[in-house]
C-alpha cells in the first residue's frame, strides 16, 4: 500500500498540525515531527529509516510544496523497473523549470556542470530531490555515514550509488517554484556542496567513474 511521511522541523507555518489532522483521518498519511530545524540531510534520512522498517520496496522523495509534480511518479515507476535509482532532471532534453529567476536557474546549471567535472557522473540535475530509491539501494548506503546536511545531501546520496555500480537513470520533470514561502538555499549551503564534491571524489579514490559493483550489492 502507497504511504506519505511528512518530516516536519517544527515548521512555524503550521504544516505539522495540518498534517496531524489529515493523518487522523487517513491511515496512508504520517508524520514524524522534530523539535528544530535540524537540517534537510538529517530529515530525509529519517524518512528513509522510516521507510526500511517497514519494509517498502520503492521509496520516494520529493517536495511537498508541489514544485514536484505528483503526476510525474508512474514515469518513475516505469523507470524503476530498471534501475535502483531513479534522478526526476530539470534539465534532461531541454530547461523545465517555470518561474524561477535567471540567477536561480544559472547557479542549478552551474552546479550540475561542476558536479560533472569534478565526480565524473553523467547526470544533468545531480541537485534535484525529486527521486525514487529501490530498497536494495538504500540499504546499501550506510546513512550514518552520510556527510551532506543541505542540498549536497542529493549529490552525496547519487553518488554514493553509482560510484558502487548501481544503476542510476533520469526521467524528465517539469518543476514549478514555490507560490508560497521562500528557498532555504543559503550561502553556506552552497559552500558545503562547493566542498563536498571533491570529498567524493577522494571517497572514490579519485577516480571519475565507478568501481566494480561489490558481490552483494
Amino acid at each position: 500500500m502507497k504511504k506519505i511521511l511528512v518530516v516536519d522541523d517544527g515548521s512555524p507555518d503550521g504544516t505539522g498540525a495540518i498534517v496531524d489532522a489529515i493523518a487522523a483521518n487517513n491511515s496512508r498519511v504520517h508524520i514524524i515531527h522534530r523539535e528544530s530545524k535540524l537540517g534537510l540531510g538529517t530529515a530525509y534520512i529519517a524518512g528513509f529509516r522510516w521507510a526500511l522498517e517497514r519494509k517498502y520496496d520503492l521509496v520516494f522523495e520529493m517536495d511537498a510544496d508541489f514544485s514536484h509534480n505528483p503526476d510525474d511518479i508512474p514515469a518513475f515507476l516505469e523507470a524503476a523497473k530498471d534501475a535502483d535509482l531513479v534522478l526526476g532532471s530539470r534539465y534532461v532534453g531541454g530547461i523545465r523549470v517555470i518561474n524561477w529567476p535567471l540567477g536561480r536557474l544559472m547557479l542549478s546549471r552551474f552546479a550540475g556542470k561542476y558536479v560533472m567535472l569534478v565526480t565524473g557522473m553523467p547526470f544533468t540535475d545531480p541537485t534535484g530531490g525529486f527521486k525514487c530509491f529501490h530498497r536494495r539501494a538504500l540499504q546499501a548506503i550506510a546513512l550514518e555515514a552520510v556527510r551532506s546536511n543541505g542540498y549536497s545531501f542529493q549529490i552525496e546520496m547519487t553518488h554514493r550509488l553509482w560510484r558502487d555500480g548501481f544503476a542510476v537513470t533520469e526521467v524528465p520533470i517539469i518543476f514549478t517554484e514555490r507560490v508560497q514561502g521562500a528557498s532555504k538555499l543559503s550561502r553556506g549551503i552552497v559552500t558545503e556542496a562547493f566542498w563536498m564534491v571533491w570529498w567524493l571524489w577522494l571517497q572514490n579514490g579519485c577516480r571519475r567513474s565507478p568501481r566494480a559493483k561489490q558481490a552483494g550489492k
